[in-house]
């Protein structure tokens, strides 16, 4: 086992001999880090939790009690083949809280950003991609394949089919079922999820400039509110000299039919 001199483990974690732990890690009673794991410096794996082999944990991140991260996938085609679950830096992973490693036939790893906040119960699957400064609130799931942008926020209990993509800012409502891509800027609720409105909240909450704002209010009231084919309507701004305005219309030309 690779520690520091300022690493603290309880006597009673079980660490494998073949980890990695950085500099000011802390691990607390009864938590379980196997070989073939990396723990960056200023990580804080508490009692009770698992990190499973093939994870690597970037600086700074915390991992609460019962959370158990890079568990096999819950896919019939995996049988055991090496995998791996990559997390940046400063994320909170909260109680009960499951990430599974990738699987082959998927890429072979699950990828989580920097700073989100993952609250209890909620579950990653494999091959997910995960951006930046989410918000996942409790009992959120996250199905195989699936890519998040930065800054995605869902309320409790969101469930997120395989392979769909959520766009950057995107606000997926409590209880939102989604089964397909949500395009990003916008809120999305309901059973099966559509979407409702811009996220005008949180697009000034992110310092979107007042006019890209307006240029995006503009650019979603033609696409979304206009009788003309989605694709038609957000292919007719691809040269938009806004950039955020762009983004929207080759993520939604990109929409699964």
């Amino acid at each position: 086992m690779t520690v520091t001199q300022s690493t603290q483990i309880h006597p009673a974690a079980i660490v494998d001999p073949a980890a990695a732990l950085g500099a000011g890690v802390t691990v607390g009673a009864f938590a379980l880090i196997e070989a073939d794991v990396t723990v960056g410096d200023g990580c804080r794996i508490e009692a009770h939790s698992v990190v499973r082999a093939g994870t690597t944990l970037g600086r700074h991140n915390i991992v609460h009690p019962f959370a158990v991260l890079g568990g096999d996938a819950q896919d019939r085609r995996y049988h055991g083949e090496p995998a791996r679950l990559d997390i940046g830096e400063r994320n909170t992973f909260r109680e009960h809280v499951t990430v599974h490693r990738g699987t082959a036939h998927g890429g072979g790893i699950t990828r989580i950003g920097a700073g989100g906040l993952f609250m209890a119960g909620v579950h990653i699957g494999h091959d997910a991609l995960v951006g930046d400064a989410v918000t996942l609130a409790n009992d959120t799931l996250i199905g195989g394949h699936v890519a998040l942008g930065d800054h995605v926020t869902c309320g409790g209990r969101v469930a997120i089919a395989p392979f769909v993509r959520v766009g950057s800012w995107a606000f997926l409502a409590a209880g939102a079922m989604v089964e397909r891509d949500v395009p990003p800027f916008v809120i999305a609720a309901g059973d099966r999820a559509t979407v409702r409105a811009l996220n005008k909240v949180g697009l000034d909450r992110a310092g979107v400039p007042p006019a890209s704002r307006a240029a995006l209010k503009h650019a979603f009231r033609a696409i979304f509110r206009s009788a003309t084919p989605r694709r038609s309507a957000a292919e007719a701004f691809s040269a938009d000299p806004d950039p955020y305005v762009r983004d929207l219309s080759v993520f939604l030309q990109r929409v699964r039919a």
